[in-house]
């Protein structure tokens, strides 16, 4: 257990803790500036969840600069920011801050590339993450961010920021997923 393993798992231990404070009522009065509110409990939760998505890098960072890649690492990593976002997509539905439609498409899609993943595996292949599959995630981690925060600061701008990065992630997303199946259908066919 190496430290860029104790930093994936401790972002996998972030993940409850944020669905915490993002379901569970403390009934403390919310955070006004005129129009604009938000509850003390989505403060505390978008700031664990930024320290939580920020471990993404950092461990992968540590891990190939000391030469510490596992393969422990290698499976927990792409497990721990599977089930943050969408243990964070799946609270913003009940809050009703995303559609379900949204949350949907991009758990299904990290199922079906990680489905992907195992089929290349069992046939001796790696299914390596794209620039494309990189920007899905970093465009992800803003809507839930905007989501969070009641689109602060855009909301003063009158710019629905919240509800243009949801959708652009669905979008990317799907391209995404369509461009790991046709980078990779020769993973498909030989299994065929």
């Amino acid at each position: 257990m190496n430290l860029a393993n104790r930093i994936t798992l401790a972002r996998i231990f972030l993940v409850p803790i944020i669905m915490f404070f993002l379901l569970v009522s403390f009934n403390l009065p919310e955070l006004r500036l005129g129009e604009f509110h938000i509850t003390y409990n989505q403060i505390i939760a978008t700031l664990i969840f930024i320290v939580a998505a920020a471990t993404d890098g950092l461990d992968g960072y540590i891990a190939r600069s000391r030469k510490m890649v596992t393969n422990l690492g290698k499976l927990l990593d792409p497990l721990a920011d599977k089930l943050l976002v969408a243990a964070v997509l799946i609270s913003l539905v009940e809050m009703h801050k995303v559609d379900a439609w949204i949350a949907v498409v991009i758990i299904s899609r990290e199922f079906a590339i990680t489905g992907l993943r195992q089929v290349a595996l069992l046939e001796g292949k790696v299914v390596a993450a794209s620039a494309w599959g990189k920007w899905k995630t970093g465009i992800q981690i803003t809507m839930i961010i905007a989501l969070l925060l009641n689109n602060f600061p855009f909301y003063f701008l009158g710019i629905p920021f919240d509800l243009i990065s949801s959708w652009a992630a669905a979008a990317i997303t799907i391209y995404s997923g369509i461009d790991y199946f046709v980078q990779n259908k020769n993973v498909i066919d030989d299994v065929r």
